[in-house]
């Protein structure tokens, strides 16, 4: 979602502030600005519709010196994006950028206007600084003011505070939002995620809810609302700034496809003992009578990450024979779930920010559930609010669509699913070492599909009009469908539907004929058959047949338009290698249509709001 950056310290701030803007594109936004304190002591605000370079071609034409700065990216909430709308927003000598969601602003903003304040934007960040203003007038307290406004709030903000009066100090503060601070040598960052400042500081502090930090050139104070001093560590990154570039590669999209047997081997590593083939899992924190004790699973997640669950439930009823619920977090927050302490709790996020997903969590913790994460960040929210992580070392995700984020929670399920059936003794010994061997193999099979890439890219461009798609899979592979089609929606703005390959006689078989491309995910498994039969059931309807299998059939092969064998393993790792020709196709077809891969329309990475 919308993205903070923030710098305090000796440096010229603005080359630093765009520099940290450029790093959160990722996230998705439709405005930028930037507000800078200069020599002369005045705050000084630009402000742009649209991508970055609007307001870069702003800055050449009027410079803004200074070594304290904030400055914000906006995806739009409150308010069509425009310039008015776009942060920083200022009252008085208060300036503030914002991420998240006012839920009382309206209330609050009738009665700011009842004092007389203005409003200069439909936002309900705007809000923030009238309130700080106002507070000021009582006690001409900066940091006072501040704490003051944000107990008014209801909502989640991470927000960032200048004030023309105070030169010297940079306020931070965050609930339910995320916001890092970086420390350098008489200086510090601000920003709303790692890759932001990494360039500059591998040296982290993260804000917990309900914290303020009070940040001058070289001191540090972290208070509550109440102006208490608050304890805080610092943390060593150690991604390195290169992970965040493209290395090369046309898209980052691309470069994350390709970087997927790396980061499956880095999700494996360090959890697996060969020799006693065992899966060890030190930051799951649940004892082992927990574990055992469970009578249900939820999975609860949103997106790319619900396929992933949906995934994980076939894994964990087949090993470890525990009945599992998936959940849609947005859904699952506003039914009445039936769940108590025996239900375990696994939310998935690849941020660890999903704001859906962290309220499920909460809603689980509620009600007496134990609560287990799988996200790729480190300090997230969601990791810090379980009982337990397991953490997809993926590395920074640039992309909005997400692909080996989404691999690496496949792999975190497995490893998670071996580790209960481990605890619940489900598998007998045998069972789990072929996984467990399988598992091993799996960088080097990836590394065999990714050799697909240029055979894809050939293929595609038949099909660069077509208006719909329809994926089709069965069992395990359903997800992968939904995850397939899903992908091609995100980024190439195809129509395209995923559906078990058995229910399609049951309505979308009216959808099919010459124009219509079928993708089928045809595996060597006890469904092999019956999917066989599905494309028959397509083919003679004219439908376009593109075939992903582990196995060379020439019966298949006289049905398909095109034809991707991969490698085969373990049925229930296959999903892990049959999404990625689906990643290579929906990527290669957005190129040829010439939309903006790594920031899709509309679509943000970080879903931050409701």
């Amino acid at each position: 979602m919308c993205g903070i950056v923030g710098y305090i310290g000796h440096q010229q701030a603005v080359p630093l502030i765009v520099d940290g803007l450029r790093r959160l594109e990722y996230r998705g936004y439709d405005s930028a600005g930037i507000c800078v304190l200069g020599p002369d002591q005045q705050l000084k605000t630009l402000r742009a519709k649209g991508k970055l370079a609007q307001l870069e071609q702003q800055l050449a034409q009027q410079a803004l010196p200074g070594t304290l700065a904030i400055g914000h990216t906006r995806w739009a909430t409150h308010g069509k994006p425009s310039e008015d709308n776009a942060h920083p927003h200022r009252a008085g000598g208060f300036v503030v950028v914002h991420n998240g969601i006012i839920e009382n602003y309206l209330v609050l903003k009738q009665q700011l206007s009842a004092h007389g304040h203005q409003f200069r934007s439909q936002t309900d960040s705007e809000i923030i600084a009238h309130l700080i203003e106002e507070a000021y007038k009582q006690s001409a307290d900066f940091p006072a003011a501040v704490c003051q406004a944000l107990k008014q709030l209801r909502g989640t903000y991470a927000i960032a505070v200048l004030c023309d009066q105070h030169p010297d100090l940079l306020i931070a503060a965050r609930n339910g939002s995320p916001l890092v601070l970086g420390n350098g040598e008489g200086e510090f960052f601000l920003g709303s995620d790692i890759p932001a400042i990494l360039s500059h500081t591998r040296d982290m502090i993260f804000l917990n809810d309900g914290e303020v930090a009070l940040l001058r050139r070289a001191e540090l104070q972290i208070v509550d609302l109440d102006g208490n001093r608050r304890p805080y560590q610092s943390k060593t990154i150690t991604w390195s700034p290169l992970m965040a570039e493209k290395s090369g590669y046309r898209h980052f999209m691309l470069k994350e496809i390709h970087e997927q047997p790396r980061a499956i081997a880095d999700t494996l590593a360090g959890r697996i003992s060969e020799n006693k083939a065992e899966i060890i899992l030190n930051d799951i924190q649940l004892s082992t009578s927990c574990l055992t004790g469970i009578d249900r699973l939820y999975l609860i997640a949103c997106g790319t990450s619900w396929h992933a669950a949906l995934v994980g439930k076939f894994l964990i009823e087949k090993l470890a024979r525990i009945p599992v619920e998936v959940d849609i977090a947005s859904e699952f927050r506003y039914r009445d779930p039936l769940i108590n302490s025996r239900c375990l709790t696994l939310v998935i996020s690849q941020s660890g920010e999903t704001a859906d997903t962290l309220a499920a969590l909460r809603q689980a913790r509620t009600q007496g559930a134990p609560v287990l994460a799988i996200c790729n960040v480190v300090e997230s929210s969601i990791a810090r609010e379980s009982d337990g992580v397991i953490y997809t070392h993926a590395g920074p995700e640039i992309g909005v669509a997400s692909t080996k984020a989404f691999t690496t929670q496949l792999i975190a399920l497995v490893l998670f699913t071996l580790f209960l059936a481990q605890q619940r003794k489900t598998l007998a010994d045998s069972q789990r070492q072929e996984l467990i061997a399988a598992l091993m193999s799996l960088p080097r099979l990836v590394e065999e599909v990714l050799q697909l890439d240029e055979a894809i890219e050939q293929t595609v461009r038949p099909y660069l009009h077509a208006r719909d798609f329809l994926y089709l899979g069965r069992g395990n592979q359903y997800p992968i469908a939904l995850e397939g089609a899903l992908k091609l929606k995100e980024i190439s703005y195809i129509h395209a539907e995923g559906y078990p390959a058995g229910e399609m006689k049951h309505g979308p078989i009216a959808l099919i004929d010459e124009d219509l491309p079928v993708l089928v995910l045809a595996i060597k498994n006890a469904t092999f058959a019956k999917v066989c039969a599905n494309l028959e059931e397509v083919h003679a309807r004219g439908g376009q047949i593109f075939i992903v299998s582990d196995c060379d059939c020439s019966d298949l092969r006289a049905l398909a338009r095109e034809y991707f064998i991969i490698p085969t393993t373990h049925d229930d790792l296959m999903p892990i290698l049959t999404s990625i020709p689906l990643q290579l196709l929906a990527y290669h077809l957005a190129v040829l249509k010439g939309t903006d891969v790594d920031q899709p329309r509309n679509l943000a990475k970080s879903v931050t709001v409701e």
